[in-house]
């Protein structure tokens, strides 16, 4: 039950003044459906608004003038501005209205009447515009017009000025809450309560106030991060107390593991010793397998998943993509049968007699092994013991996709894999509710990409070189560049791009992009798989995770636009046969120094956490190492870089605080559940943004 201290701040957005119908939808859209999400959008920059003259006006800031209506000069025709020519003593600025002016102006500010003005002072065919200002008010009200002001986002309809008399009535409602924090922590770092904070989070008095460095930021991030670290951890005390089937490492995945053409690495022993030890446990296991393209992560979820058989019990391993499904089945079920375990490979292709045999096989135990895409948890299919769910890519999946898989057991032990390498200082944001095991190792053999950047001044000599290479038996990928957010637009660059290939290299040039039905798109990575097609041109839409030994030239065109972690995933798709690889990074020129700075990278390093590491470092404006992409809450008021020395604090006072109370029934424990029902942070790790 939420706190009734909190009742005013989840109140309907509606619920503030002059939000109707027309509005609702709007504030919505920007902010969200109650007040507290109005209270926790910030200003954007600061306004200064500076009291001049006509002769002393600076152009491109906002200032106020006190000012006399000289004249009106209506539009002599529709589609013109409404201007009024207001004179100070030392000059004439024209004030104009694009809409929204007309003869309420003549009745509301007559000729001859004293004026206080502010706005932003532009200068047009030679004189001084101020369009639309800001305030237009009488003389005695200059008072009324704010030194400093917070600008607010806007949308549409939806202006900056309405959108901060919305905030401002938000803060109003919010109530002085009872302190969660520990007060010595909040001493040391010299932080403000949380209503100080909210309060001059919308009070700025310069942009310096809105820096993610300053106190009452860092208090409002903290608050945020701690909220959801709290949930994170009740998850995982949540999982830890249901027990679990006792599963011991078995002959029978030794005998497997001893079967295999290559040696585990050190890494992947690690890993597979603490996957084994969660699951002789008793506890239900939570824990992410996190590695680089071909660290080997699906061979230990396969060894673990033979521990699993030869306890009489049953493995699903869910991928995000049928071509990944089918990729991961074709490792795991030849080593799994050679020790007599039956998997089956179960998507939303399977129909008739095919997919009733396979339900068939997982329902009465026969099969134990069940590897599959989102196929794996309609309603449909059932397990008999299912005991082990191993999800590749979980950010790919929603909590309740991931919840269907694993409630087709009791207490199912989780395993979930992950290629993303994410830097170790944003862990926590992410998988804050999982134990962590790295392959940090590159199984032997793999040789090093050479990795070089080039101008897309040089395409042609990069096509040629590319077609001596297709001449002498060598497969490419060449990824096409995130032209916009329109999948139409991707496409069409890349059909341009199939159709240029062609002419020089032929018909073995074959294309995939996410418009393509399933069957089409496999289709032609089998065909590049099995050599027909020499080269592969994929949109970024298509997961382009098929094993082609024999591909080993990777070309990705505009490389400036993709985020590090993509370019050195991209990347790992070749390397892994036996011929010497090459990625080709294609920019256009002029680079950025931190543009230049992140492809330098890649060339000297194929460490995906070193990349993580560097690529944090130089993040600048955007989303440039893909964390939505990457599974990172949507949050509010934390920033997961610049805060990311609070996550570690916030996991470790969740904690703490879960250690000492766990069902959160202290005086501190009661102000920890008002934080919590204030953003709305769930077990599950969704909550106030989403």
């Amino acid at each position: 039950m939420r706190p009734e201290i909190l009742f005013p701040l989840f109140a309907p957005s509606t619920s503030l003044k002059g939000v109707g119908p027309k509005l609702a939808p709007l504030v919505e859209r920007l902010a969200g459906p109650v007040v507290r999400d109005v209270l926790f959008l910030g200003p954007t920059r600061v306004v200064r608004r500076t009291v001049t003259t006509a002769a002393e006006a600076r152009e491109g800031e906002d200032q106020t003038f006190l000012v006399t209506i000289d004249a009106h000069m209506p539009s002599p025709r529709a589609g013109l501005p409404y201007r009024i020519r207001v004179f100070d003593g030392t000059g004439f600025l024209i004030l104009t209205w694009f809409k929204g002016g007309g003869p309420h102006l003549a009745r509301a500010h007559p000729q001859g009447a004293q004026r206080a003005i502010s706005g932003r002072v532009e200068r047009y065919q030679g004189g001084l515009q101020m369009a639309h200002p800001d305030y237009l008010v009488a003389a005695d009200r200059l008072a009324d017009i704010p030194e400093f002001e917070a600008v607010y986002p806007a949308s549409g309809d939806l202006h900056a000025r309405t959108v901060r008399r919305l905030a401002l009535e938000a803060l109003e409602r919010a109530p002085e809450l009872a302190e969660w924090q520990d007060p010595a922590w909040l001493a040391r770092e010299r932080l403000p309560s949380w209503h100080d904070a909210i309060t001059t989070f919308h009070s700025p008095q310069s942009d310096l106030d809105l820096s993610p460095n300053t106190p009452h930021r860092r208090r409002l991030a903290y608050d945020e991060l701690f909220a959801h670290q709290l949930a994170l951890a009740q998850r995982k005390a949540g999982r830890k107390a249901e027990p679990a089937a006792v599963i011991k490492a078995s002959p029978l995945a030794d005998a497997a593991e001893r079967a295999l053409p290559f040696k585990l690495t050190g890494a992947q022993i690690r890993s597979l010793s603490e996957v084994r030890g969660d699951l002789a446990f008793g506890e239900r296991m939570s824990r992410l397998l996190q590695g680089d393209v071909g660290a080997g992560k699906t061979v230990v979820a396969m060894l673990a998943m033979a521990d699993v058989a030869a306890a009489g019990l049953q493995s699903a391993l869910m991928a995000p993509t049928e071509i990944l499904a089918r990729q991961h089945f074709d490792t795991i079920a030849a080593p799994l049968a050679a020790q007599g375990i039956k998997t089956v490979l179960l998507t939303g292709r399977d129909r008739g007699a095919g997919r009733a045999d396979k339900l068939v096989a997982l329902a009465s135990g026969q099969a134990a092994v069940a590897v599959g895409t989102h196929a794996l948890f309609q309603d449909d299919v059932n397990f008999h013991a299912l005991a082990l769910t191993v999800i590749d890519e979980q950010h790919r999946f929603g909590v309740s996709e991931r919840g269907r898989l694993s409630d087709k057991g009791p207490a199912a032990h989780l395993l979930a894999m992950s290629a993303t390498p994410i830097p170790r200082t944003l862990e926590l944001t992410v998988y804050g509710d999982l134990d962590i095991s790295r392959l940090d190792e590159k199984p032997p053999g793999r040789k090093p990409v050479a990795t070089r950047a080039a101008p897309t001044t040089r395409l042609n000599e990069v096509t040629a070189r590319l077609a001596n290479a297709v001449k002498s038996g060598a497969q490419a990928f060449w990824i096409c560049p995130l032209v916009s957010e329109s999948e139409l637009s991707d496409l069409a660059a890349a059909e341009g791009r199939a159709t240029a290939l062609r002419r020089i290299l032929g018909s073995k040039v074959g294309l995939v992009h996410g418009r393509l039905a399933p069957t089409e798109k496999d289709a032609v990575m089998a065909d590049f798989a099995a050599g027909t097609l020499s080269v592969l041109v994929a949109t970024t839409v298509v997961e382009v995770g098929v094993d082609v030994p024999n591909a080993s030239i990777m070309v990705i065109e505009q490389a400036e636009r993709f985020g590090l972690a993509q370019l050195h995933q991209l990347r790992g798709r070749v390397g892994r046969g036996k011929a010497e690889s090459s990625c080709v990074l294609l920019y256009d020129p002029p680079l950025s120094a931190v543009a230049q700075a992140r492809l330098d990278i890649l060339r000297r390093t194929d460490d995906g956490f070193v990349i993580a590491e560097k690529d944090l470092e130089l993040r600048g404006g955007g989303d440039p190492l893909g964390l939505k992409q990457s599974g990172f809450p949507a949050y509010r008021l934390a920033d997961p870089v610049a805060h990311r020395d609070l996550i570690a604090v916030a996991a470790d006072d969740a904690r703490l605080v879960l250690a000492r109370d766990p069902k959160l029934k202290s005086e501190r424990g009661k102000a920890v559940q008002t934080l919590q029902a204030l953003f709305d942070w769930r077990p599950d790790g969704s909550g106030a943004a989403g």
